[in-house]
């Protein structure tokens, strides 16, 4: 069959905009995503356009987070002579 023909047999409605479909793959041999799935509440979703963005904002907080911990001071045990 030719491209044309199939193109003339094309019944669905002109509305239904197919490109904008997400697939999901059920059952078993479903792809994993790392074990977890993280579900954003609505308004947190509506500030991010993909999950990239979430990932960076993430590890920029995770970066900042670290940067800003206090430093751990190692203190010498008690001895007669730290005592002088």
């Amino acid at each position: 069959m030719k491209k044309a023909d199939l193109e003339l047999e094309d019944d669905l409605r002109p509305e239904y905009d197919l490109k904008s479909l997400r697939v999901r793959k059920l059952g078993s041999g479903r792809k994993g995503f790392g074990g977890s799935t993280v579900r954003l509440e609505p308004d947190v979703a509506a500030i991010f356009p993909n999950a990239d963005a979430v990932n960076e904002a993430l590890r920029f907080l995770i970066r900042v987070t670290q940067q800003n911990q206090p430093t751990k001071v190692t203190t010498l045990p008690k001895t007669h002579e730290n005592n002088l």
